[in-house]
């Protein structure tokens, strides 16, 4: 299991709500713009309901998020669709893409989080009642493979979605409390605070440097996760338009040639080059590579993103770090590499 799974687990189980799943194709006409739809926000009492889209979960961090929920002031619920292994994966396709839909549908449900991330989510895309999510608009949260379901999900149904901690990793008080600012407390402009980096860790390890890689302002869309599966979407009905968008992009454990591989590959598609701006967020764990002769993490950076001439940066405080800032997908923002300032500039939540 590599460490982006390990990294990733956690989640509940409880019992199911009632709602027999539309397995529908997804929507065929994606250059038809679904209005933006913005679910309520959430606040102290309200229900979560918690799934494992990918991987299997084990049940310490399940108790462990389980926790962390609670001491929110939320009530988390689960299905045991959650619990075992199905191989790599916590259930059937079948069985996960029904846990998601039943989520949506139960009026119990206040919000989603993903529990854990992992393989698994690009494989019932093509089962989600995106009808049902129109018509039952929630907080849906996660991050990492949850990158597949959050671009899809709003893509399908304009619902803003919302890429955040998972239960396994919502432990950390700054990853609470940005979570919090946007999805309970919003403003009408919020700037997004990157994490003070205060532990000798974080000044030595050249992973967490914030760099300028082309300075200058950007207005836009906010759209983007998981370098990974931003890839693994290209050439689905998923595939992420970037024209005029802010990019947000991370990875965990990929080696500087991979990393290189898929920045090529999403500048020599249709739209990357159309990007309003990007932002990078700490890449953990991809500076390592048992070749003295490789490029670093930042050469590789630098070579394939600056010569696009689009405002950008590197080293925001979100991906599979231990501070995760939250960001709506869907929503307007603005950005400023060079003062690394990142600021929404419309509440994501009602």
């Amino acid at each position: 299991m590599t460490n982006r799974r390990k990294f990733i687990g956690a989640a509940l189980s409880g019992t199911a709500a009632t709602l027999l799943p539309n397995l529908g194709i997804a929507n065929s006409n994606l250059n038809l713009e679904n209005t933006l739809i913005k679910p309520k926000r959430l606040k102290k009492g309200d229900t979560i309901g918690l799934i494992a889209p990918g991987y299997a979960i084990k049940s310490s961090i399940l108790e462990e998020a389980k926790k962390t929920l609670r001491s929110m002031g939320f009530k988390p619920y689960y299905t045991n669709r959650i619990i075992g292994n199905y191989g790599y994966l916590s259930n059937t396709d079948e069985e996960r893409a029904k846990d998601l839909n039943e989520m949506f549908a139960n009026p119990k449900i206040d919000g989603i989080l993903c529990a854990r991330g992992g393989y698994g989510c690009t494989r019932i895309m093509q089962m989600i009642d995106y009808e049902n999510i129109k018509q039952n608009p929630k907080t849906f949260i996660g991050f990492s493979d949850i990158t597949a379901l959050l671009n899809g999900i709003h893509q399908e149904t304009g619902l803003v979605t919302f890429h955040g901690p998972v239960g396994s990793t919502l432990n950390d008080p700054y990853s609470i409390r940005q979570l919090e600012k946007v999805v309970m407390f919003p403003k009408q402009q919020l700037e997004i605070q990157n994490v003070d980096l205060l532990k000798p860790e974080f000044t030595t390890n050249p992973e967490f440097e914030r760099y300028t890689i082309t300075p200058g302002t950007a207005t836009g869309k906010i759209v983007g996760g998981s370098l990974t599966l931003i890839n693994a979407l290209i050439g689905t009905p998923h595939e992420i338009d970037f024209t005029n968008a802010i990019v947000c992009i991370e990875d965990v454990e990929e080696a500087p040639y991979r990393i290189d591989r898929m920045l090529t590959q999403l500048i020599e598609g249709k739209t990357f080059k159309k990007a309003a701006g990007i932002l990078i967020g700490v890449c953990a764990g991809c500076n390592d590579s048992t070749n003295p002769d490789s490029f670093s993490l930042k050469e590789v950076i630098l070579d394939r993103i600056k010569p696009l001439g689009i405002p950008a940066a590197y080293g925001m405080s979100f991906g599979h770090v231990e501070n995760n800032f939250t960001f709506p997908i869907g929503t307007k923002a603005s950005m400023n590499a060079t003062t690394m300032k990142f600021q929404l500039l419309e509440k994501a939540v009602l």
